[in-house]
């Protein structure tokens, strides 16, 4: 395993703040950043910042019980920051569930961010 870039890790602690760490998660992204995320059941693209956060405070609506979140593989190929992580929470059925975290960053500033989820 690689280590997880500072500016990842960052990220992750600010997206598990939840609505605390919005300013924080805000400012990571560029001003024209893509999110593709799977978190409603299907596969949703939402383009510029704005947007971005839009979606991210809908898990804030409802927010996950006892959260830990497991980085299992981290590594950066091709200017891509590949991120596999495991989410244990008992809001989720089956208690956690996994997928990967594809980053590409302009400077510090995240550009795209394209989630999966595993498929068990």
């Amino acid at each position: 395993m690689n280590s997880v870039p500072l500016h990842v890790s960052n990220f992750f602690l600010a997206m598990q703040a939840g609505e605390p760490g919005a300013a924080a998660l805000e400012a990571m992204f560029a001003e024209d950043a893509i999110y593709e995320e799977p978190f409603t059941g299907e596969t949703r693209r939402h383009e510029g910042r704005a947007a971005i956060m839009k979606a991210m405070a809908l898990g804030w609506e409802m927010p996950m019980e006892d959260t830990r979140l497991q980085v299992r593989h981290a590594e950066t190929t091709g200017g891509e920051v590949r991120v596999a992580w495991t989410c244990y929470s008992p809001s989720i059925p089956g208690g956690q569930g996994s997928g990967l975290n594809r980053f590409t960053f302009e400077g510090d500033k995240i550009t795209s961010l394209i989630t999966t989820l595993d498929q068990d």
